[in-house]
């Protein structure tokens, strides 16, 4: 169900490839997954509803098997119609299908691979928390493991010469915000983010102020630097690549 009471501009994204049953996309930072208030703010849910209007009327529907945090870019894969829908839900609850994500996180790590294999669940659960939706490592939390790979090192002169690493992420399970938490407790959060970065104080702030030169002098980015670039169905031999985002990249002082 929508919420929008008036036309609203269809948000653009990137079609990656497509079937007759599916199509993969590669969603911009700052894209809602799903209408969640009545503000009338386009989503990927709106923009995937125009497209695929001639499935719809045919007794098709818009399925987001992967969905991504608003600020988080890249791979999302969607179901046309509801036998594929039900397919791949139960491959990604069975973890057959296998996803990669880059994100650009604070220092060094002392080795090129790493494990974080960590329990999480929602801090609220087990403590007062201004946050809702924060989550934590727990000893009574649910079981994820998270492999990360060096991918490179740098520093930026623009940010006082702090040290920086791009990392890929190989998700083994799938926690809200697994990717994120995990970075945090290895001690490499990763960067523009509100929650689990310098302070979770930030978030609330941004809240209520809006993005600030006071929030940009401490998170540098006005998103947290995590993008969805693999998604892999191993059962059907298929594969999608998507770089990592341009903005992350310009920040960074990537090649293009």
């Amino acid at each position: 169900m929508t919420f929008h009471s008036q036309p609203i501009e269809i948000p653009r994204f990137t079609v990656i490839a497509e079937s007759a049953d599916w199509l993969v996309v590669d969603k911009p930072p700052f894209l809602e997954a799903h209408p969640s208030k009545p503000n009338g703010r386009a989503t990927l849910w709106d923009g995937l509803r125009a497209l695929l209007a001639y499935e719809l009327i045919n007794g098709g529907q818009v399925s987001i098997i992967n969905r991504l945090d608003r600020e988080t870019s890249g791979l999302t894969l969607v179901a046309k119609n509801r036998p594929t829908a039900r397919t791949l839900c139960l491959q990604m609850e069975a973890r057959r299908i296998e996803k990669e994500y880059l994100a650009l996180v604070w220092g060094w790590p002392e080795n090129d691979s790493f494990v974080v294999d960590a329990p999480i669940l929602r801090q609220g659960e087990r403590e007062p928390s201004p946050i809702y939706l924060k989550q934590k490592v727990h000893p009574e939390g649910a079981a994820a493991r998270t492999w990360f790979q060096v991918e490179s090192c740098f520093t930026l002169e623009t940010s006082n010469g702090y040290r920086f690493t791009l990392v890929r992420a190989f998700p083994e399970t799938g926690r809200t915000h697994q990717i994120r938490v995990h970075l945090a407790h290895a001690g490499h959060p990763v960067v523009g983010d509100k929650i689990y970065g310098p302070d979770e104080g930030c978030y609330l702030e941004f809240i209520r102020t809006g993005w600030t030169p006071e929030l940009a002098s401490r998170l540098l980015l006005p998103r947290h630097a995590l993008h969805s670039a693999v998604l892999r169905i191993p059962d059907s031999g298929l594969e999608w690549k998507s770089p990592l985002a341009g903005d992350l990249r310009v920040w960074a002082g990537l090649a293009p």
